[in-house]
Order: C-alpha cells, then sequence, then structure tokens
C-alpha cells in the first residue's frame, strides 16, 4: 500500500458537483424526516435495555472499536480518516431490508435506523471530529488540509439537520402532503446521488483498482468486525435470536453514501478516504446478505430438529 500516494490523492468531480451533492444530501435527510413517525421509536418503550444497546453499540462503539483497529493496523492517514468517517455514520435502510430478508426483528431495525437517521443531523459531524482528533495521524491530517473545525461543523449541521427540523414540523403539520412528497423526494436523491457516485467511480476507476485492491482486506475485516459487535451487543443486553440479527445488520450495515458526501463536500475529497467508502458501500451489503443466507441455513436445519 502506497501510503504517500493514497494520502496525496483528492477526488474532484469539478462542475459544481459539490454544491449539487450538499442540495442533494440536503434533499435526503428532508426526505427522511418526512417518513419519520413516532411508531419507528416505540421500540425504546417496548424493550429500552436491547433498543439502548443498539444505540450506544452504533453510536459509541463502532467508532471506538475502529480507533482500535487504526491503532492496531496504522493504516495510512487518509485511509483512517475514511474508516472513522464511515463508523460515525448511520445506519442505512438497506439493514431493514436485510433484516426482513433474515428474519430479524424487524420492528428494532426500523427504530434504530429512524434513531440513528435522527441523531445523524446533530451527532455525526461532531463524532467525525471527535473520534479523528483522537488518532495522531487522523489529527495532523486535518490539520494539514487546513480544516476549520467551526466551519465544517457549521455547513454540516446546515446541510444535515436544517432539513431534518424542517422535514419533521411538515410531517408533524402537514402529514398528508408529507406522505405524499416522502416516496418522490427520497427517489430523486436516491437517484441523484448514484449518479454522482458512479460518475466519481468511473473517472478515478485506475485508482481504486491500483489502489483498492490493497486496502479491500482491511474494509472486509473493519466491517466483520462491525457485524460482530451488533451481534455481541444483543448477547449482552440478553436480546433473543431476532434481536440479535436485527442489532448485526444495524450495526454492521452502514450510510456509506452520506460519508461519501461529506467527504466530497466537507474534507477535500482525500483518495484513501474515498476508496475506503466506496470499497465498504459495496461490500456490506455482500457480506449483509452472506449472513441473510448463513440465517436463513441455520433456521432451516433447526425447523428439522
Amino acid at each position: 500500500m502506497d501510503a504517500e500516494l493514497l494520502d496525496s490523492i483528492t477526488l474532484d468531480l469539478g462542475g459544481g458537483s459539490e454544491l449539487a451533492l450538499s442540495l442533494i444530501l440536503a434533499l435526503m435527510m428532508f426526505a427522511v424526516a418526512l417518513g419519520l413517525r413516532t411508531e419507528h421509536f416505540r421500540f425504546f418503550k417496548d424493550n429500552p435495555k436491547i433498543y439502548l444497546a443498539g444505540v450506544i453499540a452504533q453510536i459509541i462503539g463502532l467508532p471506538a472499536l475502529t480507533l482500535l483497529i487504526c491503532f492496531v493496523v496504522n493504516p495510512p492517514p487518509s485511509v483512517a480518516l475514511g474508516m472513522i468517517l464511515i463508523a460515525c455514520c448511520p445506519g442505512g435502510n438497506v439493514s431493514n431490508l436485510l433484516a426482513l430478508f433474515g428474519r430479524a426483528n424487524t420492528a428494532l431495525s426500523v427504530s434504530l435506523t429512524a434513531t440513528s437517521s435522527l441523531a445523524a443531523a446533530f451527532i455525526t459531524p461532531i463524532s467525525i471530529i471527535f473520534w479523528s482528533q483522537l488518532y495522531p495521524p487522523t489529527q495532523s491530517l486535518l490539520t494539514d488540509i487546513n480544516l476549520d473545525k467551526a466551519s465544517f461543523l457549521q455547513n454540516t449541521l446546515m446541510i444535515l439537520a436544517l432539513p431534518i427540523i424542517l422535514g419533521m414540523l411538515m410531517a408533524r403539520f402537514a402529514p398528508h402532503v408529507s406522505a405524499k412528497l416522502q416516496k418522490p423526494l427520497s427517489a430523486i436523491a436516491g437517484l441523484g446521488l448514484i449518479a454522482i457516485i458512479v460518475g466519481a467511480c468511473l473517472q478515478y476507476m485506475p485508482i481504486f483498482f491500483q489502489l483498492g485492491l490493497t486496502i479491500f482486506a482491511l474494509v472486509i475485516a473493519h466491517n466483520g468486525l462491525s457485524f460482530f459487535m451488533g451481534y455481541l451487543s444483543g448477547v449482552i443486553s440478553g436480546a433473543d435470536k431476532p434481536a440479535r440479527r436485527a442489532l448485526t445488520f444495524e450495526v454492521g450495515i452502514q450510510n456509506s453514501g452520506l460519508g461519501i458526501v461529506i467527504l466530497l463536500t466537507q474534507l477535500g475529497g482525500l483518495g484513501g478516504a474515498g476508496v475506503v467508502a466506496g470499497l465498504w458501500g459495496t461490500w456490506h451489503i455482500i457480506a449483509g446478505l452472506v449472513l441473510v443466507a448463513l440465517f436463513r441455513f441455520n433456521d432451516r436445519n433447526h425447523s428439522h430438529v
């Protein structure tokens, strides 16, 4: 792995892409807020112990685990930043789908996704700065790129928090309008994000092939440990099998799209971080589907016992 090359590469899509990405991200968060309902958080009331175990594992446990991995493996600074960035992102809706396919507790999965999506608007930018400061190489890297922490927090909170607040207000006072807008706005934002990310991947494909494969094993190990942390949080909290599976998916599946947007718009598009985010975004779905297959295989075996 060429550390100097990784840390020197920056992803620059040009043509006003940063503004487009910021607007798409704001639209995504607004659409998420339009879909939030009080029933999405009902697991906090039904079983707070398991719910809180998932929240703590995702918001605190995963970044802490990532920091430990960085100290042990000592990856290039931009790669470490990418790992921390992904670990600080909320779970994605993909986890809800995998939970359904994997016969997990989908109500718990939805509750945790809703919670992490809401918390992301306020916690994610703070978490990125906090955990990056605890690892000297990433701390130095942020200094080298002249990151204005106050500006980063202000800009990211505006992009994330303001749309969430506006969306929640609309969902509260105009629920019928919100219900009609939520799906089409989610689709527009999702397609826009996919188009820009695919464009970036095509533009930088040679670099990704050259450098991405060298850190693929690190991404696989990081993601595998994330799934294990989710499962372990279920064991510690005394969760039953479906709830343990839900926690496994929630902690192992992260919204890498959000991470890529933050990277490109706020963190200078550092190449190593971009490779990590891109590989994670592909691999965690593959790993999640493998877990679904294993869970269903286990269920079939036990049903014949």
